[in-house]
């Protein structure tokens, strides 16, 4: 389809919004001015071949930032480079990478007689990005006569493409999940790839974090310690967007053994004016669509601590996106829209398709979703028609958010807050590249922290520090790693280091549970037990995926993860495809059957039933009104149904129950108990506690990812009247990932601000007695019952005054933890 629209201006654009906007819809209006280049000439070690194909790709002079990354890495000095995205972070890596390469040729031709041929290996958390990466840097490499090789290898690519990466290329772009299955397990048929290994990259280094990021660390680990048997020791160099303290991640994430690092946070490229407007969703028609990640209507229980909400509930934050998005597309902007959940894709392009239907039907069908769970080909080819411009929007989880080339885009609208302002930032960074300038709108759902941000405008763009959080010490990542390593090189008493360990008792450990087998030389991997070390390594954090299947016809629509498929597709849930509503009849094995539904339009909530254990408490501080404490609980939990709400205004239509198994989660968690005496006295009675308690949980939740790179579906939380073990009222907000992320400890450090935090939130909040924005959460798994926001704001005072006698950052890092766990 050939595209007539002309692009319209980002004044143009901004002014037809203030248009469209009713009163106190637009929040706030943050405008980042245009930010002046920084430059310098490349430096002179740099080979003339390599600074023609430099100009030829547009970069005659590198900005101040690669400049410096460049001389770090070029002078074999670990490095985080951590600026904005469309920094040209990549080519700093590339530009030491391809002169080292081309110095080590001089005149040879003949590549099979070089002694030494320097080689890469570049890490995507994506198999999309690393397919994005090599088409740049074949362009890049063109114009060079030096033959480089450069390949992809991953699982997609065939047996004839790997063994041209593995006996012929000399920078291999992959992904950690092919790293780990495919090299290090055969790493003697990739013996020439690691005898000249030179760099390893490791791009977007702020996506990995909990259990996904410890395995990374361990496996960049395991490469370094594979490269140095073969006889190399390679620079890593580490490409990130905007966090806090990258240099004190990125130790963490490497250990101790192996060297310094060098931080560089100054960003020397040009960036267009960007405005952000802070978009609040319009009070609700009766007509107005709930969808699946909103919360719905308060309650006014006349409390008198808190204020009537004159506007009423307001309608879901993913319609509001949608209409923004027709808006925007019919006015001629190309616009990436993202959406906090797989089913939240689905309602925004439909509402997009639906304003253009009445406003702009030519556009209509040129909006689309795209998300995970769609198969690789449904993926690949939503994204040519983007950059094409055959699509003018696409609705997108997070999936587009890492650093895929997609030019051209005029506006990006953020529903929902996507957890860290490193995503933010990459997220409003996908329009306007090259210094254009652009625009983003972020629509505030209805959750505590959305609703902080939306009153707070500057603390979208002033960024509190957000550290990437992960913990290779999990025992859950640290042991299968530790038999992986050993079954590529025998461990030996200096990896004791390497892994993060004081010492080898570990690796004696592993060898009584008969995993490892001692021998003068090292601790093996035990063979005889007949199944791969690297099989035991959950990567991504989930054992399994389930699939879901059409019925009678066959036809595969997606996958869900397999730890959330008793909340997602039990039976008798409604599964949304591409707009079309499905029936869940049957899970079991790994396989969910669905049929296409034609009832009328409801949507299904899992109500489940949870407790906690508390296995060791780590750390805890003795305050005026309880304990605060950290460490290590099980969670164990169950679906025993499942609520049916209409679609188009959220009436309760019943609750269905099921028997579904019981789960158990072996995770950490910080938690605060409080004295019945103290909570007496702060005016919380007994009848009004558990709603108290449960409504300072949900805040608390929703307040976590200020402070750590998560977000509040990366947490869980429970709250007691009387725990068993603490005897007393007691709240845990707890890691959803077994063994645990580490976000629940940056909790427990950040302490009182996070408490401040929670509590102004809620007492912001103009509702009465507790709505989506303050204290309901979408995930409750007790259908919001019992909330009492008046309690909550009595509970989190009492707990503020209590901590403010202790430190603001309690002492301490998370313990090492051994096998006991």
């Amino acid at each position: 389809m050939t595209d007539t629209l002309l692009p319209p201006t980002t004044d143009a654009l901004v002014r037809l919004l203030e248009r469209h906007a009713q009163a106190g819809q637009i929040m706030g209006i943050v405008t980042r001015g245009p930010r002046s280049v920084s430059t310098a000439p490349w430096p002179k070690w740099v080979p003339e071949t390599v600074l023609a194909a430099i100009r030829a790709a547009g970069a005659p002079r590198a900005w101040s930032h690669q400049l410096e990354a460049a001389e770090a890495i070029h002078a074999h000095h670990h490095t985080v480079l951590a600026t904005e995205t469309a920094s040209g972070k990549s080519l700093a890596a590339w530009v030491p990478l391809l002169s080292d390469i081309v110095h080590s040729r001089g005149n040879s031709t003949h590549l099979a007689h070089l002694a030494y041929r320097p080689t890469a290996l570049y890490l995507s958390p994506t198999k999309a990005l690393a397919a994005d990466q090599a088409a740049a840097l074949h362009h890049l490499i063109r114009p060079l006569t030096t033959r480089i090789g450069v390949a992809v290898a991953d699982g997609d690519t065939d047996a004839a493409e790997r063994a041209w990466a593995r006996d012929m290329a000399d920078i291999v772009l992959t992904n950690p999940d092919f790293a780990h299955f495919g090299i290090l397990p055969r790493h003697h048929q990739w013996a020439r790839l690691f005898r000249g290994l030179d760099m390893i990259i490791v791009d977007e280094f702020h996506s990995y974090r909990g259990m996904f990021g410890a395995h990374v660390a361990h496996i960049v680990r395991r490469l370094l310690r594979t490269a140095q048997f073969y006889g190399a020791s390679p620079t890593v160099v580490f490409l990130s967007a905007t966090t806090g303290a990258p240099r004190l991640s990125t130790k963490q994430f490497l250990g101790s053994a192996f060297g310094p690092i060098v931080e560089i946070t100054k960003d020397g490229s040009p960036r267009g004016k960007q405005v952000i407007m802070l978009w609040r969703a319009r009070p609700s028609a009766q007509s107005d669509a709930l969808d699946d990640s909103d919360a719905l209507d308060d309650t006014d229980d006349g409390d008198p601590l808190l204020q009537q909400d004159e506007d009423g509930p307001r309608r879901a934050a993913n319609t509001e996106a949608g209409e923004l998005t027709g808006l925007l597309v019919g006015a001629g902007a190309r616009t990436l829209t993202f959406v906090r959940s797989r089913p939240g894709t689905e309602s925004v392009a439909a509402a997009a398709r639906s304003w253009l239907h009445d406003h702009a039907p030519t556009l209509e069908t040129r909006v689309a979703a795209y998300r995970g769970g769609y198969l690789p080909e449904e993926r690949r080819e939503l994204e040519q028609q983007l950059k094409k411009g055959e699509l003018r929007a696409l609705a997108s989880t997070n999936a587009l958010e890492l650093g895929i080339d997609i030019s051209g885009l005029d506006a990006v609208v953020v529903t929902g807050w996507p957890g860290t302002h490193a995503s933010f930032s990459q997220q409003i960074g996908r329009a306007g590249r090259s210094g254009r300038a652009s625009l983003a709108v972020f629509v505030g759902r209805e959750n505590p922290l959305d609703q902080y941000l939306l009153e707070n405008p500057a603390m979208v763009t002033n960024a509190p520090t957000e550290v990437n959080v992960f913990d290779p010490n999990n025992p859950h990542a640290l042991i299968p790693e530790l038999c992986a390593a050993a079954a590529e090189v025998p461990l030996t008493d200096k990896d004791a280091e390497v892994f993060g360990l004081p010492d080898t008792h570990m690796f004696d450990d592993l060898a009584e549970q008969g995993l490892l087998r001692k021998r003068p030389t090292g601790w093996y991997w035990n063979t005889a037990l007949g199944f791969s070390a690297h099989d035991t390594v959950d990567l991504r954090g989930t054992d399994a995926t389930v699939t879901i299947v059409e019925q009678p016809s066959g036809i595969l629509l997606g996958t869900v993860d397999a730890a959330r498929a008793d909340s997602s597709v039990f039976p008798g849930a409604i599964y949304v495809h591409q707009g079309v509503a499905f029936r869940v009849d049957q899970l079991h094995d790994g396989v969910a059957l669905v049929h296409r539904y034609e009832g009328e339009e409801i949507r299904t909530y899992a109500r489940e039933e949870t407790s906690v254990e508390i296995r060791e408490t780590a750390q805890s501080v003795d305050i005026a009104s309880g304990t605060w404490a950290w460490g290590d609980i099980t969670v164990y939990s169950r679906v025993i149904g499942y609520d049916v709400r209409r679609f188009d205004d959220g009436m309760y239509l019943g609750m269905v129950p099921l028997d579904m198994p019981l789960r158990q989660l072996d995770t950490s968690a910080v938690w605060w108990t409080m004295k019945q005496t103290a909570l007496r006295s702060a005016g919380v009675e007994p009848p009004d506690l558990p709603g108290a308690l449960h409504a300072a949980e949900h805040a608390s939740i929703g307040m976590l990812p200020l402070f750590a790179l998560c977000d509040r579906w990366d947490l869980g939380g429970l709250s007691t009247a009387l725990h068993p073990q603490t005897g007393e009222p007691t709240v845990f907000v707890h890691d959803a990932l077994a063994g645990g992320s580490g976000c629940a400890h940056r909790g427990f450090v950040s302490g009182l601000q996070w408490v401040n935090s929670t509590l102004h939130a809620i007492e912001s909040c103009p509702c009465r007695s507790g709505c989506p924005r303050c204290i309901q959460s979408p995930k409750c798994g007790n259908n919001n019952e019992p909330l009492s926001k008046a309690g909550a704001i009595r509970v989190l005072r009492l707990l503020r005054d209590a901590m403010g006698t202790m430190e603001d950052r309690p002492p301490g890092q998370p313990r090492p933890r051994g096998l006991s766990h």
